[in-house]
């Protein structure tokens, strides 16, 4: 069982910046799968991005490649999200999930998520 808690969304004017975190409690956070995903009203939840437990591979939605950088840091328990050059399109809430198998862009294969937070960009 692991409790995920997303912070860092807000406000911002296209082309800047935001760094989302999401601090993990439970078990064994270290030996996680993790992953970004992105949901507005009316869509689907898609995926942003994605890491594996070590850190040492990373994933991206080709939307968001070049802009955003996945990261984690296994002694604080935290999965960070570094989004650069943001655009009004990135506009969304944003969630956190853990899964313990593999690294993917399926939010059907990640059993564990956070409340989500919120993320605009003002054009």
């Amino acid at each position: 069982q692991v409790q995920l808690v997303e912070s860092g969304g807000g406000l911002v004017q296209a082309g800047g910046s935001l760094r989302l975190s999401c601090a993990a409690s439970g078990r064994a956070f270290s030996g996680y799968y993790m992953g970004w995903f992105r949901q507005t009203p009316g869509r689907e939840r898609e995926f942003v991005s994605a890491i594996t437990p070590s850190g040492g591979s990373t994933h991206y939605a080709d939307s968001v490649k070049g802009r955003f950088t996945i990261s984690r840091d296994n002694a604080k328990n935290t999965v960070y999200l570094q989004m650069n050059m943001l655009k009004p399109e990135d506009t969304a809430i944003y969630y956190c999930a853990a899964n313990g198998f593999r690294a993917s862009n399926n939010s059907g294969s990640y059993g564990y998520w956070g409340q989500g937070t919120q993320v605009t960009v003002a054009s």
